[in-house]
C-alpha cells in the first residue's frame, strides 16, 4: 500500500524545485490570515527552508507536503501537520490548494491521504485544525471527513481592521 499516492495527486516531500511555487504562495497576502504571516518571505529565507525541510517530524515537531498532480506533477498547493506531540499523539493539519486548482477534488483527496499516514505512521490519535468561522470551504471540507467542532475562539484573528472568531476541529481516531 502507498499512503502518499491518491487516484489524483500525491503527498510529497518538498523540492529545491518547489521554490517558485512557495515563493508566490507564501507572499499571497490572501493567504497571511491563516498562515499567522506578516511580511513577504525572500527567495533566500526560502531558500534555507528548503534546505532544512528534510529535518524529521519528530525533531521539527511539524512536517510540510507538497501536494502534486499525478498526471502533471504540478505542485497544486500544500498540506501541513504542526504542533505536533508524540507523547500525546497528536498534531494539527492545515492544507492550502491554489486558487487556479480549487473544486478539483484535491483538497479532500490530499486530507484523506494526510489522515491515513498520521494515523497510520505516526500513530496519533488525534488531529485537530483551527478555521475562521467564515472559511465555509474549509469548515466542509473538514467535517466531511468526520471532524466535529469542539470549540470557538472568540476574537481570535485580526484581520481586515475587524475580529474574527475561530474554530476548533477535532479527530479523534479510534
Amino acid at each position: 500500500m502507498i499512503t502518499l499516492k491518491g487516484k489524483h495527486i500525491t503527498l510529497r516531500a518538498l523540492e529545491p524545485t518547489d521554490l517558485e511555487f512557495l515563493f508566490q504562495t507564501e507572499n499571497n497576502e490572501s493567504f497571511w490570515e491563516v498562515s499567522n504571516t506578516q511580511k513577504p518571505f525572500s527567495k533566500y529565507i526560502l531558500t534555507q527552508y528548503l534546505e532544512n525541510a528534510q529535518q524529521d517530524i519528530y525533531e521539527a515537531k511539524q512536517l510540510r507536503l507538497m501536494i502534486a498532480e499525478n498526471n502533471s506533477n504540478n505542485s497544486v498547493g500544500m498540506i501541513d501537520v504542526f504542533d505536533f506531540e508524540p507523547k500525546h499523539k497528536r498534531a494539527g493539519i492545515g492544507i492550502l490548494i491554489s486558487q487556479e486548482f480549487e473544486r478539483k477534488g484535491y483538497a479532500s483527496e490530499a486530507l484523506v491521504l494526510l489522515l491515513n499516514y498520521v494515523f497510520t505512521h505516526l500513530d496519533l490519535h488525534q488531529v485537530f485544525a483551527n478555521i475562521t468561522d467564515d472559511n465555509l470551504k474549509s469548515i466542509s471540507l473538514f467535517e466531511k471527513q468526520g471532524f466535529k467542532k469542539v470549540g470557538v475562539k472568540k476574537d481570535w484573528i485580526y484581520s481586515n481592521k475587524t475580529f474574527k472568531n475561530e474554530l476548533l476541529y477535532q479527530l479523534i481516531h479510534d
